[in-house]
């Protein structure tokens, strides 16, 4: 019975997992809510999304140091101290980041007054999920 029950929860935890990152939700999200401020631009120069310019272009962003891409000027303060102090996004991170961009920083940060200059929150976790599974795609 024991066996039942815990294959069970497994499977449940697993389905769970899988749905939370469905990368071609991820495009469709992205397209709705990101790309009015983000392209995704290869380094060889293939825009794979046409994209505003308010933010900074998303290829790498999985993987990289917050704050800190080369060709991208305009970050706020507290996310340059959050890739200072070591900030690194891997998925689990975006999905925290976009839930509510603003608090995670002071919660990363331990400042109350840190800010984010991302204009809107992801309330949904399985958005966050399949937009963070979209991304690491492009490395």
């Amino acid at each position: 019975m024991k066996t039942i029950i815990a294959a069970a929860i497994a499977a449940f935890a697993l389905g769970g997992a899988a749905q939370a990152a469905d990368a071609a939700n991820g495009e469709s999200v992205f397209a709705k809510r990101c790309k009015t401020c983000h392209a995704i631009v290869s380094p060889a120069g293939e825009e794979i999304v046409k994209g505003g310019k308010t933010g900074p272009n998303q290829w790498g962003t999985i993987g990289h140091k917050a704050g800190s891409h080369a060709d991208f000027d305009k970050y706020g303060d507290s996310l340059v101290a959050a890739g200072e102090k070591g900030l690194v996004w891997t998925e689990e991170e975006v999905v925290k980041y976009l839930a509510d961009p603003r608090a995670y920083l002071r919660e990363y940060l331990g400042d109350p007054k840190a800010r984010s200059l991302m204009a809107f929150k992801l309330a949904k976790e399985e958005e966050a999920a399949d937009v963070a599974a979209y991304l690491a795609q492009f490395q």
